[in-house]
């Protein structure tokens, strides 16, 4: 007698689950309409927005990896100085579109970050820091030597950039450069929270909690390792090359430490394993970063890191408790 074949029930009931929680919130249209409108309503601050934007796009990449993924990294910078080097380029040598240059970028920081990903599929998490770190350090090196085609210490200079879409050039004020990258991080989040709310997020996350249980159930980890990295890496380098363009000049300071530690502190202020853990810790970091600043020159990393102290000893989802009030039902920081 044959046996039953298995109830797809429980199957169905995830991908509905998962389907039910990829859908946008009411309160994400109006984050979203206000952050587009942003550049428009404060014009004087129209750089620090587009900055804010360029950087919480980079924290999300690094929050796929870490967050969802479970792979610590100490040089995500080198996808984003990548990004940064391959858009200006792109538009000092081909052409200055910057869609196309963004694309380009993309795609090349895509096979970096699929090419580097073999450093991180073996070793503890002590061993992924310094390989990690040393692939960044690598890069600058080679950024830094390499100056007849990168400009070295000096940075690449000369880069300028055509009208976005053909129509929209950036201007003085920074505005257009702004609801460029808003328009472009808005477009990478809504495909990125696609991910993680799908059954391969759902895998990512089995192999974040336990590694080997994953394998035995037969999850390709190796498969699944590489092609998340790689997808961080590629919006890391979009990142970069939003820099670059809005700026029209890329340094070896896209590809510095200090970059890859920023960006780890935003996901410390804002929450591992979501998505807008990255978009809030960009925010406070660089708010805090800009007034602190401006107040004490010398000593704003201190304030910096007192608000760390202050959230490892009494706790994120008590400091951001408001949070909780858009319907999220648990504090920043676990998973979406």
């Amino acid at each position: 007698m044959s046996s039953p074949k298995p109830s797809l029930t429980p199957a169905l009931d995830m991908s509905s689950a998962l389907l039910r929680r990829s859908r946008p919130r009411a309160w994400e249209f109006v984050v979203w309409a206000a952050a587009l409108a942003a550049p428009a309503v404060l014009p004087s601050h129209a750089l620090m927005i587009n900055e804010i934007a360029i950087v919480a796009l980079f924290a999300m990449s690094l929050d796929l990896i870490l967050g969802y993924t479970g792979i610590v990294s100490l040089g995500h910078a080198a996808f984003f100085g990548f990004g940064a080097y391959s858009a200006a380029l792109f538009a000092k040598l081909v052409m200055p579109d910057p869609t196309l240059g963004l694309l380009v970028a993309t795609v090349l920081c895509t096979a970096l970050g699929a090419l580097c990903s073999v450093t991180i599929l073996r070793g503890t998490d002590l061993t992924r820091l310094m390989v990690t770190l040393g692939t960044a350090l690598i890069l600058l090196e080679l950024a830094n030597k390499l100056d007849w085609l990168t400009g070295g210490a000096d940075g690449l200079q000369g880069v300028i950039m055509g009208p976005v879409l053909g129509y929209f050039e950036f201007d003085l004020t920074g505005q257009v450069a702004a609801w460029y990258s808003l328009g472009v991080a808005l477009l990478l989040f809504v495909l990125m929270r696609r991910l993680v709310h799908s059954p391969l997020g759902a895998t990512l996350m089995a192999i974040r909690d336990n590694r080997l249980r994953a394998m035995a159930i037969g999850i390709p980890v190796v498969q699944r390792l590489v092609l998340i990295y790689a997808v961080a890496a590629g919006v890391a380098g979009a990142a970069g090359a939003l820099l670059a363009q809005t700026t029209g000049f890329a340094s070896l300071d896209v590809l510095a430490f200090d970059r890859s530690a920023d960006v780890l502190l935003m996901l410390v202020i804002g929450g591992v394993g979501w998505l807008y853990g990255g978009i809030v810790g960009a925010i406070v970091f660089k708010l805090l970063q800009d007034s602190l600043s401006a107040i004490t020159p010398q000593y704003w990393m201190f304030w910096i890191g007192l608000l760390l102290v202050l959230l490892v000893l009494v706790g994120r989802e008590r400091l951001l408790r408001p949070w909780t009030w858009f319907g999220r039902g648990h504090p920043p920081g676990g998973p979406q």
